[in-house]
Formats: structure tokens, sequence, C-alpha cells
């Protein structure tokens, strides 16, 4: 096992593009290291982790092995590291029309738009879900959406790599787009208007997921076709966002 290097724990800026963006933990970090869009810059970490994550992926990076109290001076208090923290540039900006032309054929396309989700914990478990599902993109709004960082990757547990996470102005409007290539438009509410499985078509669907605390904009929902429900209990006042997603795109994908 490699000996900790203690002398260059600490991050130097790169005079051009800044200290750009760490990434944490080990399956975002892998899966940072395995995208080729991902211009990554240096790996701080201990003689476990590179033992983890193997010098195929590591081959790549520019390392630095220390000990996990140096791993943790990287990082937010708390951040749960397992031994590893990946600096790199954010990804490059993506375009939806570009991303869904590129979308394998053969099985219906499945788009996630969040509308004002800003906690990047519920963001990050929801690509969590769409990459075990195959959707093809998440969207979000420029505003009121979480950026990328350290904290997404982590609860995206690798999929912030895998699913394009698209960026928009205007929601309505790329609804509206979405539309014109013939998505079928639900917007996911308690109050919708049946069943998930009653509102499901028999082609591509946009998923509308809204924030807790105020729901979809009316905006919004006015541009998608029909509301649906996800059937629970009674006496259960709601379901968390994350988790409905994953109820939705489970009976998305069964459909």
């Amino acid at each position: 096992m490699p000996r900790p290097d203690r002398r260059h724990f600490y991050p130097k800026p790169d005079s051009r593009t800044g200290e750009g963006l760490w990434l944490y933990g080990l399956h975002a970090v892998r899966a940072a290291l395995a995208n080729p869009a991902r211009k990554v810059k240096r790996a701080v970490l201990t003689g476990r982790a590179v033992e983890e994550i193997g010098p195929k992926l590591l081959g790549r990076v520019r390392q630095e092995v220390v000990d996990g109290d140096a791993v943790s001076r990287l990082l937010p208090a708390g951040a749960v590291h397992q031994g590893v923290a990946l600096q790199c540039d954010p990804l490059p900006k993506r375009d939806l029309d570009e991303v869904l032309d590129a979308a394998p054929q053969g099985r219906r396309h499945i788009v996630v738009v969040l509308d004002q989700i800003s906690d990047p914990q519920n963001t990050g478990a929801i690509l969590r879900t769409a990459a075990a599902f195959g959707v093809a993109a998440v969207v979000v709004q420029d505003r009121h959406s979480p950026p990328e960082s350290g904290t997404l990757a982590k609860a995206a547990s690798g999929a912030l790599d895998s699913v394009p996470y698209i960026h928009v102005v205007n929601i309505a409007r790329t609804l509206e787009q979405l539309g014109e290539r013939e998505f079928w438009r639900i917007a996911l509410a308690g109050d919708g208007d049946g069943s998930l499985k009653e509102a499901m078509p028999a082609g591509d669907v946009a998923l509308v997921l809204g924030s807790e605390g105020s729901g979809i904009r009316r905006l919004v929902r006015e541009r998608c076709d029909a509301s649906a429900f996800v059937p629970i209990a009674r006496d259960m006042e709601s379901l968390n966002v994350s988790n409905a997603a994953a109820i939705a795109l489970y009976e998305m994908r069964r459909g």
C-alpha cells in the first residue's frame, strides 16, 4: 500500500480556471473518472481508496495519497468521502434536443422534469433512480435548482456522470418543446386527475415533479397533458419527492 504523502493535501487553485469542483465518495469519483466528458485535475485519496478505485481509472489523473483526515480538510464538514476527493471541472452544458436525438431507440424515452426542487439530496436521489430506470435526461431550471456540487454528486451515487443533467432557462417552454417531440407530459401531484397507471400513454413521457412545499407551478402544470397521483394510504399526507419519483419510474418501465 502506498505511504501517505502529507506534504500536498491542500487544494491549489488553478490560475486559469480557479479551484474547480470537488467530488467525493467512491461511487461519485469512480463515475467521474470513467466519464470521458469530465475534465479531471487531481485526486486526493487514501491508500485504501487507491485499491478500491484501481489503477485503470486513476491512470488519467494526478494522485496524492494521504490519510483520511487530510481528505476531510478539503471538504465541507461532515462530508462522507470514503477516503477520496477529486478536483475537476463541472460537466459541459448539454442540449436536450441533442441528448434525445442520440438516445437509444427501441423503448419508451422518459425525461424527468424537476420544477424548483432545490434540495441536492432529493435531486441526487432522483438522478440515481433515473440511472436505474434508463431515463434519457433530468431537466432543471437554471434558477431554484441545485448546481453541480460534491453534495449532489454524492447523493446521486455516480449518476451525475451517467444521466444528462440539463439546465434550461424556462421549464414551461421546455415542456412545449417536448410536446412538439410527441412526449406525453404528466404532472405528478397529490391532487392529480387519476392514478399514474391510468395516465400512462404508449409512447415517450415527460414526468414533471414539483417541490414538496409549493408543488408544480401553475404555468408549468398548464403545459402538461395530464396530471396524476401515486396511490398511497389515506393516513399518509404525501411521499418524499424522490420516493414518489422512484415509484413513478418503476411504474413507467413496468407498463
